[in-house]
């Protein structure tokens, strides 16, 4: 299923990006799966599932989901900001800027609760969001409707 996907940085995830995101899940058991293919060569980038959905602002994704919620915002306590809590997928690009991650839990997705993949400038728990995917996540399985990769879009240069 295509999705919005917005690039906020052009050096790091330049024109002709493209991002492929796959959950699977059931029986209290979620994995998600990411592939990107055209970001920059040879470098490590943070990807988290968030909050909210994609926007021309940065911050319109809100912060990670976490599966149990740190009641303090922004979340920085260890106890809830790591990757057993959230969906942490970072990566490392190839030579040709293509890179891949999965991540397991042993938990589903409360309805509603998670919108999108941030990628960021920085693996680990932080850093400056990059780009934006816009994912219908759902608590229950589901099968993307297709395979192919969503290219990004810059901010000011939607359907260009």
């Amino acid at each position: 299923m295509a999705s919005p996907a917005v690039t906020y940085d052009m050096k790091l995830v330049p024109a002709g990006a493209r991002i492929e995101v796959v959950q699977r899940g059931g029986r209290g058991r979620v994995s998600v799966g990411v592939r990107v293919e055209g970001l920059a060569a040879g470098r490590v980038y943070g990807a988290h599932v968030h909050q909210g959905e994609c926007g021309g602002n940065p911050a319109a994704a809100g912060g990670h989901y976490q599966h149990r919620e740190d009641p303090a915002r922004p979340s920085k306590d260890p106890a809830y900001a790591n990757p057993e809590n959230g969906v942490w997928l970072d990566f490392t690009t190839d030579a040709h800027g293509a890179g891949a991650a999965i991540a397991w839990q042993g938990w589903e997705f409360r309805p509603g609760g998670a919108r999108s993949v941030v990628l960021h400038g920085m693996p680990g728990g932080a850093g400056a969001r990059i780009a934006c995917f816009t994912v219908p996540f759902e608590p229950v399985p589901f099968e993307p409707a297709s395979a192919e990769p969503v290219p990004f879009e810059s901010p000011g240069h939607r359907g260009s």
